[in-house]
């Protein structure tokens, strides 16, 4: 059986390490609205939770664009697929939904944008509220995956070494950073069962 983690302010480690972001107990001038704790699997838990031959999707959730990559039925290989330019909540989570029913996807890999001490800040908090939400219009296998640097790795990669100009990257990079995100987790999952 899959290990379950609930996305509470209290999983999450906010509780006590930044004042302007949490709640205690006792704190009666701040009250965080409450959430209903959202089921997200370990990545490595991921595989077993999900039927076999089925496909995951990578997410880069960024401030305007989300970069949507699939993996291969195999999830062998991730591949960019598509960029969605964000409108709003429902309309987003429509576009994505028609992608997942169209693919057979059965999980799903976000990208956890992450701080460089490895706390969470408003951004990474942005990506579970995203989860949350689409958990209540579709309910999915959800896992997260740690995506320092992504972007910053792949706007190195397409100029130098594929030599495009910022207009061209701007469309590609989005893209291309889900599709580093879910084959990192591809890759790191099939490195576990390896070891075992």
């Amino acid at each position: 059986m899959p290990r379950l983690r609930s996305l509470s302010w209290r999983a999450t480690g906010l509780i006590g390490h930044d004042a302007s972001i949490s709640c205690h107990a006792f704190d009666n001038r701040r009250r965080l609205p409450y959430a209903a704790p959202v089921p997200v699997l370990d990545l490595l838990d991921l595989p077993a939770a999900c039927p076999p031959n089925t496909a995951w999707l990578g997410l880069d959730l960024g401030e305007q664009t989300i970069g949507v990559a699939a993996s291969d039925t195999s999830r062998m290989i991730a591949s960019p697929l598509e960029l969605i330019r964000k409108v709003k909540f429902n309309q987003d989570a429509e576009r994505l939904i028609k992608l997942m029913n169209g693919r057979n996807v059965s999980g799903l890999v976000i990208g956890l944008p992450m701080n460089m001490d490895g706390t969470e800040g408003p951004r990474a908090q942005s990506c579970r509220a995203f989860a949350r939400n689409l958990d209540r219009i579709r309910p999915t296998n959800v896992a997260f995956w740690d995506e320092r640097l992504s972007t910053s790795a792949v706007e190195r990669f397409l100029i130098e070494d594929l030599d495009l100009s910022r207009k061209r990257r701007a469309g590609v990079v989005d893209r291309t950073a889900a599709a580093w995100i879910l084959q990192g987790a591809l890759d790191r999952v099939r490195d576990q069962a390896t070891w075992v």
